[in-house]
């Protein structure tokens, strides 16, 4: 199906796997609005995506206050029309081991991975059941299928992921609303970067030994996913690096 004239908001989109994914849907036709916290790279991004074409848009947006994203869905409305296709991507990881208790980094994935993902759920749920059409695309992880050493915490909120989407499936798949979980491997982005426990990401981290994912493999799969009939529902899309199956 063709994505033209459809409407898409991808939170977390300033850089890396959002911003491929803004990208491919825009290349696809869909008028797209990308939101994220850093208002400079996300001019930047504007700016780039507007040279696909030009029926854009972007909002400054943390996803766990829900205000915020509320006020970006109504924002997405006046600018571009009623959300068609929410992306919840907004998310972070860090290696830590357990031992370290650096609760503060645990606490920080749980409020953006999970809150971020029921914001999100929240602010598009009642227009698309109100239109009965809609689709809810939730980046989880290979890690929300197994949990990772190294990985506990950022196990737990895509363990959280895959089961809130899951049930939500059960309840809006007879209004007409799909819900889909893209579960990528190891992808090549900067988040490795921000992990303050080097010593977990040396032991565990060991996305150098193969060919990694790239951001625009991702972007691609979340494409294909809402370019299906409606009557087609991918409920689950787990993209690994083909050297490293989990």
């Amino acid at each position: 199906m063709s994505l033209k004239g459809r409407v898409a908001v991808v939170t977390g989109a300033t850089s890396g796997i959002g911003k491929a994914i803004a990208f491919h849907l825009a290349e696809a036709g869909a008028k797209v609005c990308i939101s994220g916290r850093n208002e400079v790279r996300l001019n930047e991004a504007k700016s780039q995506l507007d040279k696909i074409h030009s029926d854009n848009a972007m909002f400054q947006c943390d996803v766990t206050k829900r205000d915020q994203v509320l006020n970006l869905v109504k924002s997405v409305d006046t600018l571009l029309g009623p959300v068609d296709i929410m992306v919840n991507n907004a998310g972070v990881s860090y290696y830590t081991h357990m031992s370290n208790v650096m609760m503060d980094d645990w606490d920080e994935m749980v409020d953006i991975n999970c809150k971020g993902v029921t914001n999100g759920v929240g602010a598009v749920l009642p227009g698309m059941l109100k239109r009965e059409k809609g689709h809810i695309v939730n980046i989880s992880s290979d890690a929300g299928l197994k949990g990772f050493p190294g990985l506990a915490v950022y196990s737990g909120t895509k363990f959280f992921v895959e089961g809130f989407s899951q049930a939500l499936r059960h309840e809006v798949t007879p209004k007409g609303i799909k819900v889909t979980c893209i579960q990528p491997g190891d992808v090549k982005t900067n988040a490795h970067l921000v992990t303050k426990d080097e010593d977990a990401r040396k032991q565990y981290g060991g996305s150098s030994s193969v060919q990694i994912l790239d951001p625009d493999d991702i972007g691609r799969a979340v494409t294909f996913v809402v370019s299906q009939p409606r009557h087609v529902g991918i409920n689950q899309l787990l993209i690994e690096p083909r050297e490293a199956p989990i």
